[in-house]
């Protein structure tokens, strides 16, 4: 049985899919090429939309999916082991854009909606998402901004709502095995189901709606920036960070892998290169090594300057 609020969501993630490839390709103009595929192991299917050697983007996809099932994957129950072997049906869309420019962040983020039924009971929902920035070389009004737009569309649905949600970016896009953030974070959530399904939807509403505010000021601020070959080979280095998070500690991936989704479009989310060099460490105040500064988490809206070496 499916929620009864499921084609509601459908519907606004078919539209954010839209709205996002038009703003978009606003600032890049290549166009998105569409690629609709349904699911080989059970039901349902997706829209994929890609990007490749824009104006801007080198490669960056918008995909909608909507897959079923009737069991949920082991990625899905490992928080709520009581959910294992219920049906469900998982609704979202996510993005992914890789710029050519160095000095244009890589950004990622999703919305999405699931549901676990058993029969005899009530459907278990809720809904998960976030997005994130992953600067190559940061640039502290561009992190600022970011987060600035993020808190607002956090502010009507509590005061706590930010700070949680932003430290657990922090938290999930974390490299264990490197001991620092993928990037300079956002918002994270999931398992949201309290106060209400309205409540919930109009939140993933406000943070999908936000994000093209959030992300493109700082493109239109940093696509026509000079750089060389030495700017291009710490962008590729930097990506191979992206691709071990990806392969390694991405939910999300995994669940698109274990339930059965098209690899196609669960891979879009891979740099087209990436580079990787033993031992590399910047040159010591080279403008590769500010990165490094932005890798631990902080409160960004602090006003408070960073050390004077990881300025502009």
């Amino acid at each position: 049985m499916a929620h009864e609020h499921l084609d509601d969501v459908k519907r606004y993630l078919l539209d954010l899919q839209e709205r996002l490839c038009d703003g978009l390709d606003r600032v890049d103009g290549a166009g998105f090429r569409e690629d609709s595929w349904t699911r080989e192991e059970g039901g349902g299917g997706g829209r994929s939309r890609v990007v490749e050697n824009g104006a801007v983007f080198e490669k960056g996809g918008v995909n909608y999916s909507h897959v079923y099932g009737a069991t949920l994957p082991p990625s899905a129950t490992a928080a709520r082991p009581e959910l294992a072997g219920r049906s469900f049906h998982a609704v979202g869309v996510s993005w992914v854009l890789h710029p050519h420019n160095p000095h244009v962040p890589t950004s990622h983020g999703n919305v999405r909606f699931f549901i676990a039924d058993k029969p005899g009971e009530a459907p278990v929902w809720w809904f998960g998402g976030g997005f994130d920035l992953t600067p190559f070389y940061p640039v502290l009004d561009d992190v600022r901004h970011w987060h600035r737009v993020a808190k607002a569309a956090c502010e009507p649905f509590g005061k706590d709502v930010y700070p949680r949600y932003k430290a657990w970016c922090d938290d999930y896009f974390y490299l264990k095995h490197r001991d620092e953030t993928r990037g300079v974070g956002g918002l994270f959530f999931d398992d949201v189901n309290t106060g209400g399904f309205d409540e919930c939807f109009a939140f993933q509403r406000a943070v999908g709606d936000s994000f093209l505010d959030a992300y493109l000021p700082i493109v239109e601020r940093r696509r026509e920036t000079p750089f060389g070959k030495r700017e291009r080979d710490f962008q590729l280095y930097r990506r191979g960070r992206y691709v071990e998070f990806n392969l390694v500690w991405d939910r999300g991936t995994l669940f698109g892998l274990q339930s059965g989704g098209r690899t196609e479009s669960i891979l879009m989310s891979m740099p087209p290169l990436a580079r990787w060099e033993y031992a590399y460490a910047p040159e010591e105040a080279s403008a590769e090594a500010r990165l490094e500064a932005f890798l631990t988490p902080r409160d960004w809206l602090d006003e408070t300057p960073l050390p004077p070496d990881s300025q502009e």
